[in-house]
């Protein structure tokens, strides 16, 4: 009983699982106005499947949008069907290969996964949680003031 429980949770942190929340979470990152949690999950479960094997560093590519310089490379990581990109470490640029640039024609399948189900996933996958936002309270309106005419504040 104890090791059919073991069994799906392996499968519920399947490559193919895990690397389709990231997909969702990426898509929805770079569209989203507050991304930085949704791309900090990204990074720290890929960095837990290189660690354990289960993602593998492909090479760099030169980055579509680079800071504020004119070249950047990222991170080519290969996890099952999928590629992704994360910044760089000082070590890759002599252990990975230099792919050029990104040829464009390369996807991620397609995937039907809520962005929900896939932080779900992911949080419990690194054991990262969302830091709690304040409840926006109702702010109460205040009326403006007029002043006359040459009079002062």
């Amino acid at each position: 009983m104890n090791s059919k429980h073991t069994n799906s949770s392996e499968n519920h942190f399947s490559i193919n699982n895990l690397s389709q929340a990231i997909f969702i979470v990426n898509r929805h990152a770079k569209t989203a106005p507050d991304p930085k949690f949704l791309y900090l999950l990204k990074h720290e479960a890929i960095k837990k499947l290189l660690l354990e094997g289960k993602a593998k560093k492909i090479g760099l590519h030169f980055s579509n949008n680079p800071r504020n310089s004119r070249q950047q490379s990222d991170v080519l990581i290969g996890c099952g069907d999928y590629t992704f990109h994360i910044p760089p470490e000082k070590k890759d640029f002599s252990e990975l290969p230099h792919l050029g640039s990104l040829d464009g024609l390369t996807r991620n399948p397609k995937t039907a996964l809520s962005l929900t189900r896939a932080k779900t996933l992911l949080k419990s996958y690194t054991g990262i949680s969302e830091p709690q936002q304040p409840p926006r309270g109702k702010r109460s309106y205040q009326k403006p003031v007029f002043k006359k005419l040459g009079e002062s504040y």
